[in-house]
């Protein structure tokens, strides 16, 4: 079990899998007023960035679960690095219908809806594992303007324009599930930089050092052509944050 090799490449450098930087998930961690020993539930875990830095900063509990081997290998690493190992567990294996035996105080998927059909699936999911009055965090893309035609959208990496909403539109949304916006924290460009730009010099080197790679030419194609996209499309029109929801 694993994700496609190709994201095992480009983001093997990362340490946030998402557009959030460091600074980020710390005002998201500051702005849920985390307690000591909150128990946080992650679904698409990556890295581990965030559970072992809130670990670190807020005394939390926390679970991960990713299905990249590398990725939570790098997990587990870090949490060593940073001395907080006897406070999160990282596990290997497919976060889709994964519900906690323990309710968590923070139950989140961010950046990673999928595995729930969408983000109405996601938070049902994660609902089952959240604890009576816990915070669910959902991380997902908006439009930041309104993509023109079909074809700006696909350059955004999107199936159409449809694929995602306006911000407004996308906190209304949560309303209509039944659940209150009690935050959000949201990347800016910066973070758009860090989380794409990054993987451009990764795959750089891994060209360097694998020329006879079955996947050298993928890797060179995106190598090739991200850039412009990236600038023309994505950094222009997605905007992506967290929203920390409560059922109403």
């Amino acid at each position: 079990m694993d994700i496609p090799r190709i994201f095992n490449i480009t983001e093997s450098a990362h340490r946030i899998h998402n557009p959030f930087t460091p600074e980020k998930l710390a005002t998201l961690g500051a702005a849920l007023r985390l307690e000591r020993g909150t128990r946080v539930l992650d679904l698409g875990s990556g890295s581990g960035e965030m559970l072992c830095t809130w670990a670190r900063d807020y005394g939390i509990i926390g679970t991960g679960i990713d299905m990249s081997q590398l990725f939570t290998e790098q997990a587990k690493l870090r949490a060593a690095e940073l001395g907080v190992a006897d406070q999160v567990t990282f596990i290997h294996g497919d976060a889709a219908g994964y519900v906690s035996d323990e309710k968590a105080g923070v139950a989140a998927c961010l950046g990673a809806t999928w595995i729930g059909g969408g983000v109405s699936g996601t938070i049902e999911l994660l609902a089952r594992s959240l604890r009576p009055g816990g915070i669910i965090l959902i991380g997902e893309p908006y439009w930041r303007q309104l993509p023109p035609t079909e074809d700006v959208a696909k350059g955004c990496l999107a199936h159409s324009i449809s694929d995602f909403l306006l911000l407004p539109e996308l906190l209304a949304s949560f309303g209509h599930l039944g659940y209150d916006v009690v935050e959000m924290v949201l990347a800016d460009q910066d973070g758009w930089d860090r989380y794409e730009a990054a993987k451009w010099l990764t795959m750089r080197r891994w060209l360097e050092a694998n020329p006879g790679d079955e996947l050298a030419k993928e890797v060179r194609s995106q190598l090739t052509s991200e850039p412009e996209r990236y600038a023309a499309y994505t950094r222009e029109y997605l905007g992506w944050g967290v929203f920390a929801l409560m059922p109403r």
